[in-house]
């Protein structure tokens, strides 16, 4: 199932940047599009890990920089059946943390200082083991991939907006089939909210699938249902300076999720996932 949704994803994701290149400079700007697209899905299926961890400035921990850190992912990545994640550490005061990699070979965790600082032990071994789940059910794949073509799709719109107010590129016109400057316009604002959408048909119920697989491999979905309480609350109140296209990596929506934004959440209400939690029994 999460093969096909990687398919679905990259097709969807290609014929966007497809679709844009039309826009841009019709059959021509097809033939490039796709060709960068093809060359974006193979950079983003081999560094999309990197590239999300270097947005956040992550760094790399070991038994010396973070010891109980990453004590808590080799205990739970063995209950769970996995190889050891590289584990790094974000330099940001809100408390969150996300998996990324291509698969349980090629994977990584990471954590905010401000998490570091805000969890007891079992409330970060139970964020920890959601996290690996993510890596088990290679759902990291998915949203790595995401991220980053998602990126490069706001990249691609902003500069079609500029071409419309300039009045297009290559001198295409209506007679073109492009609708000109307006339909360049509505295409730079259409895709990339398209672009986000598509992020959101990565099945909010794998957080929920997450929450549960993580439970069973750390054996405290108390502290899970804890730890999600405390970084809604925080994150809520004081949201993290994180990019849109990410925001679904997170263990928690990073962003406020206040007033608009909350119709385009990328997580489940957290209310129903604590609840789940506290009534799951662990054997």
């Amino acid at each position: 199932m999460n093969g096909m949704k990687t398919t679905l994803l990259l097709v969807a994701l290609t014929l966007l940047f497809v679709w844009i290149g039309y826009g841009l400079g019709g059959q021509q700007g097809i033939i490039m599009a796709f060709a960068f697209a093809m060359l974006f899905n193979f950079i983003s299926y081999w560094f999309s890990d990197k590239i999300v961890l270097s947005m956040y400035g992550a760094k790399q921990v070991d038994e010396t920089s973070a010891p109980e850190l990453v004590d808590i992912v080799r205990r739970v990545s063995q209950s769970a059946g996995l190889p050891m994640p590289k584990v790094y550490v974000i330099p940001k005061d809100t408390p969150n943390a996300f998996a990324t990699g291509r698969s349980p070979e090629h994977a990584a965790v990471a954590a905010t200082e401000g998490i570091l600082r805000l969890l007891d032990r079992d409330e970060l071994e139970g964020v920890m083991a959601h996290e690996l789940a993510h890596i088990r059910n290679r759902d990291t794949l998915i949203s790595t991939l995401a991220a980053t073509l998602a990126s490069a799709i706001g990249m691609i719109a902003y500069m079609a907006r500029w071409g419309a107010i300039f009045g297009g590129f290559g001198n295409r016109d209506d007679r073109d089939g492009g609708g000109g400057v307006i339909g360049l316009l509505v295409m730079s604002i259409v895709a990339p909210l398209a672009a986000t959408l598509i992020q959101l048909a990565i099945s909010r119920s794998r957080e929920f699938v997450a929450d549960a697989d993580g439970a069973k491999f750390c054996h405290k979905p108390w502290g899970l249902a804890n730890a999600l309480g405390k970084l809604h609350s925080i994150n809520t109140d004081h949201p993290m300076e994180a990019r849109p296209e990410t925001a679904h990596m997170f263990i928690v929506n990073p962003l406020s999720g206040k007033g608009l934004m909350s119709l385009f959440s990328t997580h489940p209400p957290v209310e129903e996932r604590i609840a789940r939690l506290r009534a799951k029994r662990i054997v």
